[in-house]
């Protein structure tokens, strides 16, 4: 496939070296146009070494080609990432001062913006109305990442991670996305080619928020990052995905079946109706262990002279050992998988602790993460041991959460033919 990879004038630029290593790993073919601006960030001799090809943000160079047509008409897909306020008005407004521009105003195939930029340039009117003039006409603008951001600001403007916008950006395209890159990072393969070619799966993610009243809530550390690389890879083994999406840092992979939810209560709920029909189920979802046992309908204020209030808290359901009851109860050919944020102590270390609560839920697979503050949760690498409930081997998975992700999934299509064998 030809992909024109457009890059703005944001500090992100540096992100999609990645993002175009993917696309060029995966066997296509890249022509990069960086603004001037971007060439401030990222040198064009980087765009040329990883492309492959030459590089330019000129109307004026290899004007025999007539370029700034030429692209735009042959290009089967078109990326902008980091797409800053200044290109989206320009892409909106028709403007065409630079190559990229010019591009853009002769795309025939489709066109996606990954945006970045200070939270109050994404909201403000400008920006917003731009994008809606962008969408109308058919163009595809992602929804920036919530995190941080430039300094020590954090919030909605952050480019999304170059795997989800990969995997967005093929999906648009649909069919001519070609074969599935050699290094098993997310690409939808031809329809019925897979490992889960015919599976319908289920994948929680992110982290549940348990309100106390409406401004306040208890949490965790999930970013949803994991389990967005899961269904990515999902997606790419050929399976129908639904995905259960609590509060996230990264935006869900397109082509999933998207349901969100706030709480473990609206999860369970979901999860539930989800499962009913799905081949495999994996709850990645950070769910919290407890939530208030009285929620308040208006904020709670501080005052002089008072004691700060004593908040009770009351368990959550075990959504994953319900889910394997029913399953079992169904006596049906459903394969569910776990996921264990562990910390060792006194009584036993990660390994110990999760071979446990392996046994507790009665999952097929429980993947499990040491987690503490400043590994997994919120970062872009991962370190794994997924257990099985049917005595095989513990087996060990590390790198990018994309690496990670497959693994996962290739040991999952490993277990269906294990433990459901084709007659």
């Amino acid at each position: 496939m030809r992909i024109v990879l457009g890059v703005g004038g944001g500090i992100a630029a540096y992100k999609v070296a990645s993002l175009l290593r993917l696309f060029t790993e995966a066997g296509h073919k890249v022509t990069v146009i960086p603004t001037e601006a971007a060439t401030r960030f990222v040198g064009v001799a980087t765009w040329e070494a990883l492309s492959g090809n030459p590089v330019s943000n000129s109307v004026f160079d290899d004007v025999e080609k007539v370029n700034h047509v030429r692209l735009g008409h042959e290009a089967d897909l078109i990326v902008v990432a980091p797409a800053t306020a200044d290109l989206l008005a320009k892409a909106a407004t028709g403007q065409a001062g630079d190559l990229l521009t010019n591009t853009l105003l002769m795309a025939h195939g489709p066109v996606l913006f990954a945006p970045a930029m200070h939270t109050e340039m994404w909201q403000h009117p400008a920006t917003q109305a731009n994008v809606e003039t962008l969408r109308s006409r058919g163009v595809t603008v992602l929804e920036p990442a919530v995190g941080r951001l430039t300094g020590t600001d954090s919030g909605p403007g952050r480019l999304p991670e170059p795997e989800a916008i990969f995997a967005a950006a093929l999906a648009l395209a649909g069919p001519a996305v070609g074969p599935r890159a050699v290094d098993s990072r997310p690409v939808e393969p031809p329809a019925g080619a897979g490992p889960l070619a015919g599976c319908t799966v289920t994948i929680s993610a992110g982290g549940t928020r348990e309100a106390l009243d409406p401004v306040r809530f208890l949490g965790n550390r999930s970013s949803g990052k994991q389990g967005a690389a899961l269904a990515a890879a999902a997606l790419a083994a050929g399976a129908h995905v639904r995905f259960l999406a609590a509060h996230m840092d990264v935006q869900p992979p397109a082509g999933v079946e998207l349901v969100r939810v706030e709480s473990a209560l609206e999860l369970r709920e979901a999860a539930l109706q989800a499962a009913a029909g799905s081949d495999v189920v994996i709850m990645a979802a950070a769910v919290a262990d407890f939530r208030p046992a009285e929620v308040s309908h208006t904020k709670i204020k501080k005052s002089d002279g008072e004691d700060a209030p004593v908040v009770r808290l009351v368990r959550n359901p075990d959504i994953l050992h319900e889910l394997v009851e029913r399953r079992n109860a169904d006596s049906g050919k459903q394969l569910i998988v776990g996921f264990a944020a562990e910390t060792g102590d006194e009584h036993g270390n990660v390994l110990e602790h999760a071979a446990a609560k392996l046994k507790r839920k009665g999952c097929d697979l429980l993947v499990v993460n040491h987690v503490g503050v400043g590994r997994v949760f919120g970062q872009d690498e991962n370190s794994v041991v997924i257990l099985s409930g049917h005595g095989v081997e513990p087996q060990s998975a590390s790198g990018s959460k994309s690496d990670v992700a497959a693994a996962v999934i290739d040991r999952i299509g490993d277990e269906l033919s294990r433990v459901f064998p084709a007659p």
